[in-house]
């Protein structure tokens, strides 16, 4: 680091951080981190193969799930070196542009995983409100179209962000607060004006995942208003049970994010530590969590994996 104006420091590299005050267990702590990814990344990978190599599965719900699949699985490899490095070797420092690497595929693979959850509720909102043209509607063509444009939106919007960051000289502290690059931690760390990037930031934050969970939360209105109109009762317990997987998967993603949203808006004397919980849990639990939750509840993929597993 460099010496500015005698007393301030320009920082070269950041310093990321475990869980504050459990240093002294740490290495147990990479244990249950090492599970963690063994889980997300084999459950994910298992899901994509059963997928993939069963024709009958070749259908948009589970083209979705792959999809979904894919995407926690590349944001599990991209938070997994640092984390491990913390956690087993104490390893903390980054360089500037390996943490705007690592900030650029966390938030763009966030925003796509957005993204998916909100076609997956399509995919529901068709097949439960108009079924008889759910094959003319969703055709595989347009369902790989769908994810592509939802992938592009992410990493176009994402993309300006390193080169955002890179131009400010950062001359605060340089400890971060995960161990994981975040924009939010880094911007914090800079001592330009940020008053483009923060306009910017609440731009991404109201038009993906705001729009997103909008969306979702208006399909599932639309889907709960036509099986109460139209649907017996257990026509109507039939049709949302297939709902309950993505259902899952949608309070996994939104809830830890709304709730550390809340709190940094309205609860400004909470524990540091809950804001890192939070925000570990928002990007590791999905990742985890997604895969159990669609082998558990959808019985074709169900059967899939255990006639490739245990037959």
């Amino acid at each position: 680091m460099s010496v500015v104006n005698g007393t301030k420091f320009r920082s070269t590299v950041f310093l990321l951080t475990g869980i504050p005050g459990q240093e002294d267990v740490h290495l147990w702590i990479s244990v249950l981190f090492c599970l963690m990814y063994v889980i997300s990344i084999v459950g994910n990978s298992v899901i994509l193969f059963i997928i993939k190599t069963d024709p009958s599965l070749h259908e948009p719900m589970y083209i979705f799930l792959s999809m979904l699949a894919i995407t926690d699985l590349a944001l599990s490899i991209s938070t997994m070196p640092t984390t491990l490095a913390i956690f087993l070797f104490n390893s903390r420092e980054i360089s500037l542009d390996a943490c705007f690497a690592q900030l650029f595929f966390i938030h763009s693979l966030s925003f796509t995983e957005s993204s998916v959850l909100l076609l997956m509720a399509f995919d529901r909102f068709v097949a439960i409100c108009n079924p008889l043209r759910y094959t003319s509607i969703l055709t595989l063509s347009r369902t790989g179209q769908m994810g592509l444009v939802f992938v592009l939106r992410g990493v176009s919007l994402i993309f300006p962000l390193p080169f955002l960051l890179k131009r400010f000289r950062y001359c605060r502290t340089n400890v971060l607060s995960h161990c994981y690059c975040l924009y939010q931690d880094v911007i914090n760390m800079t001592c330009s004006d940020i008053t483009v990037n923060s306009i910017y930031g609440f731009f991404l934050t109201v038009t993906v995942v705001g729009l997103d969970s909008l969306f979702i939360f208006l399909s599932y209105v639309m889907i709960l208003k036509t099986v109460l109109i139209v649907a017996s009762h257990a026509e109507c317990l039939r049709a949302l049970n297939t709902c309950v997987s993505h259902l899952c998967a949608v309070l996994l993603f939104y809830t830890p994010r709304i709730g550390l949203g809340v709190i940094q808006g309205f609860w400004k004397g909470s524990p540091p530590l809950l804001h890192v919980l939070l925000g570990y849990i928002s990007l590791f639990v999905p990742p985890l969590m997604n895969p159990i939750v669609y082998s558990v509840k959808s019985k074709h993929l169900r059967a899939r994996i255990i006639r490739v597993f245990f037959k």
